[in-house]
């Protein structure tokens, strides 16, 4: 049986982000989605998921649950037994971007709580299909249904978390780094750049997708997963 798999959402994201995936691969193998947001750091949540992932698990993430993901496989690379990184960005906020996010709370405790959640994840980054009202109106409920607290812990991870760069070059895994192709926010020259760190990492571009492809082309993600799922893991 293949080892679990375990999904990380985005920022103010819950398992719904995950929700075709689950109906679709739970068939064939075990599936968790973990929350992110038991802290105001990313080594605080991953240190806090170690503790109840299981022994061994395949794990993937998106956005600012790719940022935990690589955490997760630096502390703790013999549990992580693959890895796939979707519209992820391996590097730490400069000064001025980690200050740029302080008005977002701001907005936020100001009753405007969707504002700052869609500068976060902008309509420009994500696929301009027949369903992104749809994929909108289901980041508004998550958001909502994730509040403020949550989004200031989020924020704060966001503006403290580590370059991973040197981390991802020891990586010894099978990884696939996925990645839409409309997404404004991770252009693909710099998911090429994230796959070039990694020994042997595959990169994987799905066209009519942005920065949320697990919404904007559900079958071509769980078709990718199914895909790194099955590659041999290698001996360490």
């Amino acid at each position: 049986m293949a080892e679990a798999l375990v999904l990380l959402p985005d920022v103010m994201c819950d398992a719904r982000l995950w929700g075709p995936q689950i109906a679709d691969l739970s068939r064939d193998m075990a599936v968790m989605v973990a929350p992110i947001s038991a802290g105001e750091r990313v080594e605080e949540v991953a240190s806090g998921l170690l503790d109840v992932l299981p022994r061994r698990f395949a794990l993937a993430g998106v956005g600012l649950g790719a940022a935990i993901a690589m955490e997760l496989q630096r502390r703790a690379p013999d549990r992580v037994t693959r890895l796939m990184l979707i519209n992820a960005s391996p590097m730490g906020e400069t000064p001025a971007q980690a200050a740029a996010l302080d008005p977002l709370l701001i907005k936020a405790r100001a009753g405007r709580l969707l504002d700052a959640t869609r500068a976060l994840i902008p309509a420009t980054a994500l696929y301009n299909g027949p369903y992104r009202a749809e994929i909108q109106a289901l980041l508004d409920d998550m958001a909502l249904g994730q509040g403020i607290d949550i989004l200031t812990r989020q924020v704060r991870m966001m503006q403290r978390r580590r370059d991973q760069q040197s981390a991802l070059r020891k990586i010894r895994v099978p990884t696939t780094i996925l990645c839409g192709l409309e997404d404004a926010q991770h252009p693909v020259k710099r998911q090429s750049f994230l796959a070039d760190l990694i020994p042997g990492a595959r990169l994987e571009v799905l066209e009519e997708a942005g920065r949320l492809p697990m919404l904007e082309r559900p079958e071509a993600v769980a078709d990718a997963i199914r895909d790194w799922m099955a590659e041999p893991l290698l001996l360490r």
